[in-house]
């Protein structure tokens, strides 16, 4: 296919490349050539591209046409590839924050978290309408703890809210997978707990949904899938929720997710279409849809996900609520399906930041010495956010052209939302140039699809693809027709974007982006049974997601808004490697600024309502 062949880009050396305002680099906007496709259509084009007579020059149409040749695969750069995004530890000299003893167990980590929290203030709660305000960790524990209601009363109250949700006419597909018996089991143990005065945490008795990625007992793990379980059983649980149970929560389900995790609509062909409780006729996001999902309901203050593509902080702004994803390991893959193990980090989602912080520190601990992620111990940081004293001195970086390449409700939501606090705590914003962003985009779904296949290759050999939906059989043929050759030319790219960023990282504290480029749109019935190609809408979703995971930088997204329809929008932070804290902090400024303005979703549960 010579005669077809595109020119590759030729890059500048790094260090040739002006990242300042006045920069000559141009913004690339997403150059996604390909039509929405579902049922009949999504069947048909499947067909071609597993045709061994179409497929391949189908392939090579697809990636030609989409900039894949062009801007990674005959690329010319002289940059060296850089495998995994591990950064080493550096003490940052942050502000207002507390050193944690490594050996702390994870009640004991819980415990310095709580005590960095802010004095619950009158004022904020009464400030929010009474019916928006979710209950948070601290909620649940000072009920229990009170003898208000009991974590057995809760989790009666749970079994019936999920059974009523995943019910006709809601049919919400928050759950691939939950025990009733199991949930009382857990809560009747927590209840005895907090009778003998010993809860092991502030976390006991508190439900917490796990995305159906982590291996978590007594469940399987299906990765969204019919068959992944056949032949990967889940045998024991995963670091983190190890560290979770000692805490005592009650894990109340495996969440719904995309298949594989190969998608951002949440729209799963098997186990139903996650609804975003703000408007059941449209997607929650994906791949972590149900978790962002059953916190927006009310049904748990927090869940864990995964983030290999955004995919905590995409559904999480979608849904209006925070998705928090730490640095690259920071915080043990080991019992997380392997499905992209360079991108992929558990995350947090909750409904404030505060209970963000309460489950990272549950589920932060040293790393298994066997995992691929294998890194000096580092030091952990909390931050001090009862503090009196406002962390001073930040500095956000923004890149304009980046920053506006997104609808208009959001685009005047977050700005407004960045010069609020701006304004408020006298921080300043400077602007910056990000080259490659387009580039980085494509080399991350280069990454993050070659590692899916050679994870899932044994088990591929032995499938019967009519057992995955249609949008996922069309992504596999895609990530299997990378190459090696396109594989190393992604992780030249990606060392050129860790270079970038570092740059930037010396002028500014974070970077400050939307978190999607679009809310969220509605489900097509077309599209329920066989899934959805709809990559215009998937590229505008991840356009603000990809540095976290493709570069491990942390990055969390907080709820600042509304568009006219009443969806939410969210604004990320983006910070150096390590800076947890540092994000925290600029986390809970925004939303303290924001959350009287928050709003009810039309699906909610109250758990802990007075009889």
């Amino acid at each position: 296919m010579g005669l077809f062949r595109a020119k590759g880009v030729v890059y500048k050396p790094v260090e040739n490349v002006n990242l300042g305002p006045d920069s000559d680099e141009s913004y690339i906007k997403a150059n996604v050539k390909a039509p929405r496709m579902a049922g009949f259509l999504a069947k048909i084009f499947a067909w071609f591209l597993e045709s061994r007579i179409f497929g391949a020059f189908l392939l090579y149409i697809l990636k030609r046409n989409n900039l894949i040749h062009k801007l990674v695969t005959n690329a010319e750069l002289e940059d060296s590839p850089v495998y995994v995004p591990l950064h080493p530890f550096e003490e940052l000299n942050e502000k207002e924050v507390k050193h944690v003893n490594s050996d702390l167990s994870p009640s004991e980590q819980v415990q310095q978290a709580v005590g960095c929290l802010p004095l619950p203030s009158e004022k904020i709660v009464n400030g929010l309408k009474p019916s928006s305000r979710r209950w948070t960790v601290m909620d649940y524990s000072k009920a229990y703890s009170s003898g208000e209601i009991t974590p057995y009363k809760v989790a009666e109250r749970l079994v019936a809210a999920i059974h009523e949700s995943s019910s006709p006419p809601l049919d919400m597909a928050f759950f691939i997978n939950y025990d009733a018996e199991d949930i009382l089991r857990q809560a009747k143990e927590s209840t005895l707990r907090y009778q003998r005065g010993e809860p092991r945490s502030v976390l006991d008795g508190v439900p917490v949904a796990i995305k159906d990625e982590i291996d978590c007992s007594p469940y399987p793990t299906t990765g969204g899938t019919k068959w992944l379980h056949k032949f990967r059983p889940c045998k024991s649980d995963a670091f983190c929720i190890l560290r979770l149970r000692s805490c005592g929560v009650v894990i109340i389900g495996k969440t719904n997710m995309h298949e594989l995790g190969a998608g951002t609509s949440g729209i799963n062909p098997h186990y139903g279409a996650t609804r975003n409780p703000y408007d059941p006729s449209r997607i929650s996001g994906g791949s972590s849809s149900g978790s962002a999902a059953v916190v927006a309901a009310g049904l748990c203050p927090v869940a864990l996900g995964v983030d290999g593509g955004g995919s905590v902080r995409m559904p999480a702004a979608l849904c209006g609520v925070v998705g928090f994803k730490p640095t690259f390991g920071r915080v043990p893959h080991s019992g997380v399906l392997p499905l992209n193990w360079t991108v992929g980090m558990v995350g947090v989602l909750a409904g404030t930041i505060e209970d963000a912080l309460i489950v990272y520190a549950a589920i932060n601990g040293p790393v298994p010495s066997h995992e691929t992620s294998v890194i000096p111990p580092t030091k952990m940081y909390f931050p001090m956010l009862q503090s009196t004293n406002s962390v001073s001195d930040i500095t956000l970086a923004r890149y304009g052209e980046w920053f506006n390449d997104c609808s208009d409700d959001i685009r005047t939501c977050c700005s407004l939302a960045l010069h609020k606090l701006s304004e408020k705590h006298g921080w300043k914003t400077v602007d910056v140039t990000i080259p490659d962003i387009e580039a980085m985009r494509l080399a991350h779904y280069l990454t993050i699809g070659s590692e899916c296949t050679a994870a899932l290759s044994s088990y591929l050999e032995k499938l019967d693809i009519a057992e995955s939906g249609w949008d996922v059989r069309v992504a596999l043929s895609v990530y299997g027709a990378f190459s090696g050759e396109d594989y190393i030319k992604a992780q030249k790219l990606r060392n050129r974007q860790i270079q970038f960023h570092r740059n930037i990282f010396t002028k500014a504290d974070v970077i400050v982006t939307p978190t999607v480029g679009v809310t969220a749109y509605p489900i097509l019935n077309d599209a329920l049974h066989t899934g959805e190609l709809d990559y215009i809408n998937g590229a505008a979703l991840v356009r603000y997601q990809i540095a976290g995971n493709f570069l491990g930088l942390p990055a969390v997204t907080v709820p600042v808004g509304y568009d006219k329809k009443g969806l939410p929008i969210g604004l990320q932070f983006i910070g150096r490697p390590w800076s947890e804290p540092t994000l925290i902090h600029i986390a809970h400024a925004m939303q303290t600024l924001c959350i009287s303005e928050y709003r009810k979703p039309q699906a909610f549960y109250d758990l802990l309502k007075k009889d």
